[in-house]
């Protein structure tokens, strides 16, 4: 009696519990697979701040408009791109719904103001955030006294007067 009951309770209770199996496995990777996308779609990559003009701010896109835009950065020391082409040019986005931030660009693309853009790097690029993975969170302009103020050389004590060749003199 006790080998039919072992033997009834295992042909029924064993669909049961690979079905529960399933249904939590299958839970499980769900879950993590929204942990994982949440996490590359909010996080950034970096944030930082970039200083220069914008040259260029244009709004593209057939299904999802985001505002375009290049910044000329003016840097004496200028950085190589994936082409191994010198850039000074900093390309970035501002998604539609920033409507602060892109007022504020319309309006130093327009005057040539020099201005820091704070951006967030986001791990991937997404095509409804715009053509690149830099977006623009913050407009600040710089005072007027710091707009093309050129930077002036620190003085020295004394003149440095380079060695003259043996034989020669002042």
């Amino acid at each position: 009696m006790l080998f039919l009951r072992v033997a009834f309770c295992n042909r029924f209770t064993q669909p049961f519990v690979m079905k529960k199996f399933l249904i939590i496995g299958g839970v499980s990777v769900l879950l993590i697979f929204i942990a994982v996308a949440s996490f590359l779609y909010f996080g950034n990559y970096s944030t930082g701040i970039r200083a220069g003009v914008v040259v260029k701010l244009s709004e593209r896109g057939f299904l999802f408009k985001t505002y375009e835009g290049q910044m000329n950065i003016g840097t004496f020391g200028a950085f190589k791109n994936e082409d191994n082409q010198l850039s000074t040019v900093f390309e970035f986005s501002v998604p539609k719904d920033r409507k602060e931030v892109i007022q504020a660009l319309q309006e130093v693309s327009l005057t040539g103001e020099r201005v820091n853009l704070h951006y967030e790097e986001k791990f991937f690029h997404y095509i409804w955030l715009g053509d690149s993975k830099y977006l623009i969170t913050k407009v600040e302009r710089l005072p007027q006294s710091q707009q093309n103020q050129p930077r002036a050389l620190p003085e020295t004590a004394s003149p440095v007067n380079p060695p003259l060749p043996p034989g020669q003199s002042n």
